[in-house]
């Protein structure tokens, strides 16, 4: 044995005496009677190591506090500890555990620990202490299923995430002193089923960053509303859970508006674009058929329809292909100025799209974080945005980018960003750094030190909407995340390298930031460059000359020789007229027909022609093509530039190979190529383009998997593998097992979550599917399912959904329906989605009793059925945006409405709104876009005058003020608004006489008069009347009252009845 051995040795039995002597223990018989021992304390000192351990086999509990001991050792002799206390000691790590399986409290804090290792194991543990360490990240504790009792306090801990959530067990949960800022790492301990208790901010610690949000207890408490004590106060009340679930309801309807809204903006853009395009490409189109006309008019000529004699064959032969090439040429360059402007309306609208999608994001932030962050568009009225503005035209140097012929930037947007959690961080920083200073000048006017910097996300690295909103939310990333991310050096710069700068690069610099914690963000810029040569199809200044100088080469090639006569044109297919385009004698020798450029609408004579392989009908009158039909031999159809609708009516076609449909009117595209895919099977080429299609970006997709013997479609080859993914996109569009499995979610509550997201899609985002496809589903599985998700997969029809008898959240949008079907048997549901169909009736709901939210925007619905309305008790959501509704009548059964959406409709008169007097519960209400809001005078104050209850109308909020004019305004008003509703009906001019006694009239206003002329008595007593001057307009009023009013009225009426006006105010 070695010095140092025995000096070790020596060391042991000092630390087992002082162990001894502190348990009241004899040291001399500890071999024998340690064996017994349960229970070993030692406090402050003489316990520098964990030695002797072995002597105590039965120890179930240990307790060391305030020792000097670096690491845990020597329990591999204790199997049997159920409670070990290492406290206030210098543990640098987790360790010595792994036979400790019984260990069930296990206290670690005032340590050195700085991550959470070794507790695989320990998986009978209950409670765990390891506050005051230095523990940077929650792990290691995914086994421990048992623990009731958690205590993190004082660490460094920022984050959250799903470390916890395999501790369904845990009751107690001490979070205090970390460093936790965002309210999105709180909802993370939602999913703990079995917590009660939970400190953030506990008497002994600092308050989390969080802690001094705004809201923060209304966000914990609506997240976690099975929680007894929060930092220590008794939250138990069923009171303060209501209020916290009330006051975030009222924000979720807040902020489902302003989303709206920004949809509305978005949509109103879109108009404008379509618009604009329609515009554009009027030119093109009408060029397009000039040219295609007399190209195929050419292709067709006969010698006699020359305008003059040409002698030499070959010289004529040479004209006319010189001719063809230069209509050829002409046609390539309209059609090229029609695809410019196509992908400049694509562009335009993915831009707005992009920032549509930027300002929803922004603004379910603002939702997420309950308004800790904030965005506020700027104008010129404000000081800070005149400021930014001004600055960042300062920093704009022309001659960076003359090379790239920009001339200077064009800023549409400033958005301020108000993130407080940020703001404290930064602020925190400063005044730390700035403690650390002596007090100095620059200590008291530090803020005229700070600088404005600028970011601009790198667009070959990220999306730049994905860069710019964790910035917005978190901040910047780390410098080390950064060198993660981006290993390569940065390029140095100095005025040396760029020769060319101007003397402005001198004040130019290029930061670089090592504390992240350093930099706020503050402004966001939204802006364009302003290029020298700016060329727009849509530009007033340069479209007609440009146009003019095109025409004149359209001009000059449809006026080339040879120049061609032209022909009468047909109206109407007889017989004779047959022959004689054919040059046939009989008509069953006619296989080749072209009645190109006539003005026919119909041809009932060409069933006869049954030899018949080639026929050409463009440029003709054609709206259907019912006449073309049970043509057996007929292999070619080309009815390009028509009117065609539909293409119902085509039938037995079975040899027809090649069809072009160009320019024409067809917009259902599913329906027509089931017609093709039935009646023309054999089908190799089609053409379909330059029609106005509903979905046009899905057209291809939707015609192969409908013609799968297709070859070339639109003129572009059908590849094999685009062929069988059509295929597939089209078993796809049917209700099936694997759809079921795939799409369903079987949760009993929908998770509180601060998303505008309906339950169907929220559940199906951040939950698996419990169903695997390689599993064997056991019998009744589908009565488990309670959401359903079947979005964008074009089903044309509900069905298999029978045994869905617990389903509560189904969304359908963006599908072909075109009834409500088959949820005969989902009497369960609660919220349901039909948005982006084909539906033009609520048809199939009546059996939906518990049903609290109906969304069914851009659809076909007419009307809305009261008695289908009458049969939903339970709705409190109704949105049936963008449909062709043209009267509210109806929704006066929905009593429990609380949000109304009728936006982009036909409702156009003051009528309607009586239909919603009923409606006491109702606080939104959207009616932006129907013609009653342009043509109602007032209109705002009116709908607040006569819904009073409305807190929301049209995406704006409604002021106290607005509701106190509209009283000054519409009270007491005797109009035909007013009659109707006191009525009951408009049948106006029926009316002889109207008792109106103690209606609290103030005025009468019964204009146009003529709508009352058969009005011969009507009866105000014992109203607010302060003037009669409505009335001398009726035309057969007799007024009688007191003397007074009677001399004012003499000369006024001279038919009489009678108008009864006593006890008023006059």
């Amino acid at each position: 044995m070695t010095q140092n051995e025995k000096q070790k040795l020596s060391g042991d039995e000092e630390i087992i005496k002082e162990l001894c002597v502190s348990n009241g223990l004899c040291y001399e018989k500890v071999c024998q009677e340690g064996s017994g021992e349960m229970v070993l304390e030692m406090f402050f000192s003489g316990f520098p190591r964990m030695v002797g351990l072995s002597l105590f086999p039965r120890l179930s509990s240990l307790t060391i506090v305030g020792q000097s001991i670096s690491s845990i050792q020597g329990l591999e002799y204790c199997p049997l500890l159920k409670e070990l206390w290492v406290v206030e000691c210098k543990l640098n790590e987790i360790s010595g555990l792994h036979n400790c399986v019984h260990l069930q409290k296990l206290f670690l804090y005032d340590n050195n620990i700085q991550q959470i290792t070794n507790l695989e194991m320990l998986v009978n543990l209950h409670v765990l202490w390891l506050n005051n360490n230095e523990i940077s990240e929650i792990q290691g504790l995914n086994s421990l299923v048992n623990l009731k009792e958690l205590n993190l306090a004082d660490n460094a801990v920022e984050t959250l995430g799903h470390c916890l959530d395999s501790n369904i067990n845990l009751h107690n949960l001490n979070l205090s002193g970390n460093k936790i800022s965002s309210f999105k790492e709180l909802t993370h301990l939602a999913r703990l089923p079995r917590l009660r208790h939970l400190s953030l901010k506990d008497p002994q610690s600092i308050p989390n960053p969080l802690c001094l949000l705004y809201n923060y207890y209304i966000h914990v408490l609506y997240h976690m509303p099975h929680l007894q004590r929060l930092d220590t106060y008794d939250i138990s009340s069923k009171h303060l859970k209501d209020t916290a679930e009330s006051t975030v309801l009222k924000k979720m309807m807040y902020y489902t508006m302003r989303v709206r809204y920004a949809q509305r903006q978005f949509d109103e853009l879109k108009a404008k674009l379509r618009q604009q395009r329609k515009d554009q490409i009027q030119l093109p189109e009408e060029r397009i058929r000039v040219l295609t006309y007399m190209l195929r008019n050419v292709n067709i000529y006969k010698p006699e329809d020359l305008t003059s004699d040409f002698g030499n064959n070959h010289s004529h032969e040479q004209r006319l292909q010189h001719k063809l090439d230069a209509l050829k040429d002409r046609l390539k360059f309209w059609e090229r100025s029609l695809e410019e402007v196509e992908a400049c309306h694509q562009q335009n609208v993915a831009l707005a799209s992009d920032r549509r999608d930027m300002m929803v994001r922004f603004l379910l932030l603002e939702l997420e974080t309950v308004g800790n962050i904030r965005f506020e568009e700027g104008n010129t009225s404000e000081p800070w945005f005149t400021s930014c503005y001004d600055l960042l035209l300062s920093r704009f140097c022309a001659w960076d980018y003359k090379p790239h012929n920009i001339s200077g930037i064009k800023i549409s947007r400033i958005i301020r960003i108000h993130n407080r959690a940020l703001r404290q961080r930064f602020q925190d920083k400063v005044n730390s750094l700035l403690c650390r200073q002596e007090p100095s000048p620059f200590s008291q006017n530090y803020k005229r030190c700070m600088e404005y910097l600028f970011y601009v996300p790198d667009p070959e690295h990220s999306c730049e909407s994905d860069e710019i909103l964790p910035i917005l939310e978190n901040g910047f990333k780390t410098a080390d995340a950064y060198k993660v991310q981006n290993p390569s050096k940065p390029d140095m710069l100095c005025p040396s390298s760029l020769p060319d700068s101007c003397e402005c690069k001198q004040q130019q610099k290029l930061w670089y930031m090592f504390d992240n914690e350093m930099v706020l963000p503050e402004y966001l810029v939204d802006f364009e460059y302003i290029t020298q040569v700016y060329v727009s199809h849509a530009s007033p200044a340069d479209a007609p000359s440009v146009s003019r100088a095109e025409l004149d080469l359209d001009e000059e090639a449809l006026n080339m020789e040879p120049i061609l006569k032209p022909h009468p044109k047909l109206l109407s297919l007889d017989e004779k007229s047959t022959l004689t385009v054919a040059r046939a004698n009989v008509l069953s020798q006619i296989t080749v027909l072209n009645l190109h450029g006539n003005s026919l609408n119909k041809i009932p004579e060409i069933s006869r022609l049954t030899a018949l392989k080639q026929l050409t009908l463009s440029f003709n009158e054609f709206t259907h093509l019912d006449d073309i039909s049970h043509m057996p031999n007929l292999e070619y159809l080309d009815v390009s530039f028509n009117h065609i609708s539909s293409l119902e009516g085509l039938r037995g076609l079975g040899q027809l190979i090649e069809l072009d449909l160009r320019w024409n009117q067809l917009t259902r595209i599913r329906d027509d190529m089931n017609v093709l895919r039935k009646h023309v099977p054999a089908l190799l080429r089609l053409d379909t383009r330059h029609n106005p299609w509903h979905r046009n970006e899905c057209v291809r997709m939707v015609v192969l998997g409908r013609l799968k013997s297709l070859t070339y479609l639109d003129d572009v080859f059908v590849m094999e593998e685009e062929a069988a993914a059509a295929v597939q996109v089209a078993a796809r569009s049917r209700i099936n097992q694997a759809s079921l499995m795939t799409h369903s979610r079987t949760d009993s509550e929908r998770p509180r979550s601060l998303s505008l997201l309906s339950s169907a899609h929220l559940l199906t985002q951040i939950s698996p599917s419990p169903w695997k496809h390689s599993q064997e589903l056991e019998s009744g599985w589908t009565t488990k399912i309670t959401a359903l998700n079947l979005d964008g997969l074009r089903l044309t029809r509900l069905s298999n959904l029978e045994r869905l008898v617990n389903l509560r959240w189904a969304s359908f949008d963006n599908n072909e329906l075109t009834r409500i079907e088959g949820l005969e048997h989902c009497t369960l549901l609660e919220e349901l989605s039909l948005n982006n169909n084909s539906i033009s009736r609520l048809e199939g709901l009546c059996a939906m009793h518990r049903l609290t939210r109906l969304s069914i925007n851009s659809n076909h619905l007419q009307c809305l059925d009261g008695n289908v309305l009458d049969q939903l008790p339970n709705l409190h959501f109704l949105s049936v945006e963008n449909n062709i509704i043209s009267s509210l009548h109806g929704l006066q059964r929905s009593r429990s409405l609380f949000e109304l959406y009728v936006g982009n409709n036909d409702i156009s008169t003051t009528r309607d709104i009586y239909h919603l007097k009923a409606l006491s519960s109702l606080i939104i209400l959207d009616l932006y876009g129907n013609p009653l809001v342009k043509k109602l005078e007032n209109y705002r104050i009116y709908m607040v005058f006569h819904l009073p209850s409305l807190k929301a109308l049209d995406g704006v909020a409604v002021e106290t003020c607005e509701s106190e004019t509209a009283k000054d305004v519409f009270e007491g008003r005797l109009n035909a608004d007013m009659v109707a509703e006191k009525l009951g009906h408009t049948n106006y001019r029926d009316l002889s006489e109207l008792n109106l006694q103690s209606s609290s009239v103030r005025m009468v206003d019964l204009a146009p008069a003529d709508l009352f002329s058969n009005l011969r008595s009507i009866n105000l007593d014992h109203n607010n009347l302060t003037s009669f001057s409505g009335l001398v307009f009726l035309p057969n009023i007799k007024v009688r009252m007191k003397q007074q009013a009677q001399q004012v009225l003499t000369h006024t009426h001279t038919h009489t009845h009678s108008t009864l006006l006593c006890h008023n105010l006059l």
